[in-house]
């Protein structure tokens, strides 16, 4: 399985926005609607890429630390609170937002903890795509941006 890039497929994702508004707008809005998509979309996009990444789905090479397909071999004794769990971290929660839903449903503290330290949803946190000037700019050049 070859490794894809989270920001290659992120910058496509963002041009694919800008096409859109500026067909709406009736004019080339320029990069303004990349700026726009990198604000509004890329932490939900890059939380998606992350689970793909983790179900074995999709290889991102900028995710990877060893844990493609983690759910294919760790935590498979935990599969329903796992789910639960990660219904929450694609909606954007953070740790401590679960840590407090977990006790407010009374729900076993300790697995909670263990899986959240495994998914180790902190260490996966990316720069957005505009942070990528070479890259960014190197997907541009053919549109003349």
């Amino acid at each position: 399985m070859l490794d894809e890039s989270v920001y290659n497929d992120g910058i496509a994702e963002a041009l694919r926005h800008k096409w859109l508004e500026s067909e709406k707008a009736g004019r080339d809005l320029g990069l303004e609607p990349v700026h726009q998509w990198c604000r509004q979309y890329w932490q939900t996009f890059l939380r998606h890429r992350w689970l793909e990444h983790i179900k074995g789905i999709r290889r991102w090479k900028e995710i990877d630390r060893g844990d493609f397909g983690l759910l294919n071999y760790e935590l498979l004794d935990e599969n329903l609170l796992v789910d639960r769990i990660l219904d929450r971290l694609i909606v954007g929660m953070e740790n401590l937002e679960i840590i407090l839903w977990a006790r407010e449903w009374n729900l076993p503290m300790d697995r909670v903890i263990r899986i959240l330290e495994a998914l180790d949803i902190n260490s996966r946190r990316l720069d957005s795509i505009i942070d990528q000037g070479d890259r960014l700019r190197a997907f541009l050049a053919p549109l003349g941006n």
